[in-house]
């Protein structure tokens, strides 16, 4: 048996979703909800109802096409994808090298922290990065928020210690989440509705093929004299090369031209920020720790769930009332949770995000606890769930481009989703690569068919000024379920296979035995032949704990895909942007 550890990050979000800039509300078709409205148009997202209807094409027809075409263009849109890559990279490259970090800084109690540092910086300033990107200049902050990744991958690299290494990882988690939101931003700014479909499946099929590749570009470093270490500097070469496009071709984009910036940090929800960052610090850590470092009933872990839903709770307060700030400048859209269709897209991304990330950590867990491969070779056994997922973004991303019609996707794929995750359930140790590469096949094509479109529909649905707001909306929910998916998945396998274990080999205490799961030490070589059957039998069973929840979040989809609203995204053939 050639063990692999069950701990992975769980931090990052999966398949980046672009953010519609329009900042010209001035310059917008009137909608239902603007008093000089003489005709039936368009698909505002009434900001006290939170009601919303179909998407106008007049809105498009006020916006020009744009500016960047050609090799600038071209130059641009290959950079910021590049950023993206690799932040995608970062959240599964760690699950491989972690192992040779443990064991060179002799730190195994430390783990738990490696892993949920990144989730940390990440998710707890989402929101944060959200508002100022509705703000300020997105090209500043987006330069802003790739030299914090970039230093933060640097001080991986160099680490000397496995502290250093932990604040490192926070810092990537930091600059990646508004790295990643700038992306979204930059790209949406400077394409017009018309084409922006297409471009939400190239950040698809950058953001698979950086998460795919994480454990196979990890397990390479791994096993060469590079070392683990060029898992993180490699991030500095590729951010290298993009900075002179960064600095010298991205065009700025001001939602706000006309206020100085000293005035729109004075419009900033500072007490909804520090709110936020506070529930999201104190849930994550609960959930990273639970199970895991402390049972779920210890004190510490019940102090952590404790404080953050008194955080939660604040901070909801302090929004639907705006205390301390105003309905316009509160933090997060509090009328967006009366909506319907933005509830079940924010609840579809998050089922979506959990159908991504479990079969691409829990799956290289199998081929190499059960079929002895390395962390290589099982990596490089995940391309057809990788491949189809991504084609079926990008499918989906073009056929919505033509025709407007998202529905479907989210049924259809879910149960296609539902499907392929049962038959994975039923894998024994003796299933054949050939049958798990057909229902990886049928999972990715399920998956890939609705995971992307929640970002394009919801943008559909508000108003420009609005838009900001329904990405970070809509970010929030893939973050969040990426983490809880993740560390509730990890608990179970981990828990599972360590209770499963200690009945079979009671001489060895819950720490060796958890310590030989997560792939340290020599445990299972000691393992006597008779008993080797059967701590495989409790593996599997352990593993099949994840395809469980697997099932249930691509249910929830289809279940919740019949209520969405039968209607069209319109958009006028007559824009577009050219390359």
């Amino acid at each position: 048996m050639h063990l692999q550890p069950a701990m992975t990050d769980t931090a990052a979000p999966i398949m980046a979703n672009p953010v519609i800039s329009d900042h010209s509300d001035a310059k917008r078709a009137p909608t239902i909800n603007d008093k000089s409205a003489t005709s039936a148009p368009s698909s505002d997202l009434d900001s006290t109802t939170g009601s919303s209807t179909n998407v106008s094409g007049k809105e498009d027809e006020e916006l020009p096409p744009r500016k960047i075409k050609g090799v600038v263009w071209v130059l641009v849109v290959m950079a910021i994808l590049s950023s993206l890559f690799f932040f995608s990279l970062d959240n599964t490259i760690v699950a491989v090298v972690q192992p040779k970090i443990i064991q060179q800084f002799n730190a195994l109690d430390k783990l738990p922290w490696l892993v949920v540092a990144y989730t940390l910086g990440s998710v707890s300033m989402v929101s944060f990065w959200g508002r100022l990107y509705g703000l300020f200049d997105a090209k500043i902050l987006y330069i802003v928020c790739v030299f914090l990744f970039q230093a933060g991958s640097a001080l991986c690299g160099a680490a000397p210690n496995m502290n250093v290494l932990i604040v490192g990882r926070t810092l990537c988690g930091c600059g990646g989440a508004g790295m990643y939101i700038g992306v979204l931003s930059l790209i949406s700014a400077f394409t017009t509705k018309r084409e922006r479909p297409m471009y939400i499946g190239m950040t698809g099929l950058v953001w698979g093929l950086g998460t795919a590749l994480g454990p196979i570009i990890g397990g390479a470093f791994t096993s060469s004299n590079a070392g683990w270490r060029w898992a993180f500097y490699i991030n500095l070469v590729i951010g290298g090369l993009g900075a002179p496009v960064y600095l010298f071709l991205l065009p700025s984009s001001k939602p706000r031209p006309n206020d100085s910036s000293k005035e729109l940090w004075k419009t900033l929800d500072w007490v909804g920020v520090v709110l936020s960052i506070g529930a999201f610090l104190t849930g994550t850590m609960a959930i990273g720790f639970g199970g895991v470092i402390y049972p779920w009933g210890s004190g510490q872990v019940i102090s952590l769930f404790v404080l953050s839903g008194l955080f939660f709770i604040a901070f909801g307060l302090q929004q639907s009332f705006a205390w301390f700030t105003t309905p316009e400048q509160r933090l997060f859209p509090v009328q967006f949770v009366l909506d319907k269709d933005l509830c079940i897209l924010f609840a579809s991304i998050g089922s979506g995000t959990a159908l991504i990330f479990l079969p691409i950590y829990f799956l290289p867990l199998y081929f190499q606890y059960l079929h002895g491969c390395n962390a290589l070779a099982a990596g490089v056994k995940l391309v057809p769930f990788i491949v189809t997922m991504i084609v079926f973004v990008f499918i989906n991303g073009g056929v919505m481009s033509k025709t407007g019609i998202y529905w479907p996707w989210y049924t259809v794929g879910a149960a296609l989703a539902l499907i392929g995750n049962a038959l994975l359930y039923t894998i024994d140790v003796d299933t054949s690569d050939s049958t798990i590469y057909g229902f990886t096949t049928l999972a990715g094509i399920g998956t890939g068919c609705f995971v992307q479109a929640s970002f394009a529909v919801a943008q559909s649905m508000v108003k420009p000024s609005q838009v900001a707001w329904a990405t970070g909306f809509i970010t929030l929910g893939q973050l969040s379920a990426g983490t809880i998916s993740m560390s509730i998945s990890n608990s179970l396998f981990l828990n599972k296979a360590t209770d499963s274990i200690m009945s079979l080999l009671p001489g060895f205490t819950k720490d060796e035995v958890m310590a030989g799961i997560s792939g340290y030490g020599n445990f299972f070589s000691s393992i006597p032949a008779s008993k080797v059957e059967a701590v495989n039998e409790a593996l599997l069973k352990a593993l099949s704990q994840v395809y469980i929840l697997a099932m249930v979040a691509a249910s929830l989809v289809f279940v919740l895909s019949l209520f969405l609203k039968k209607q069209k995204l319109v958009f006028d053939p007559a824009v577009g942007g050219g390359a």
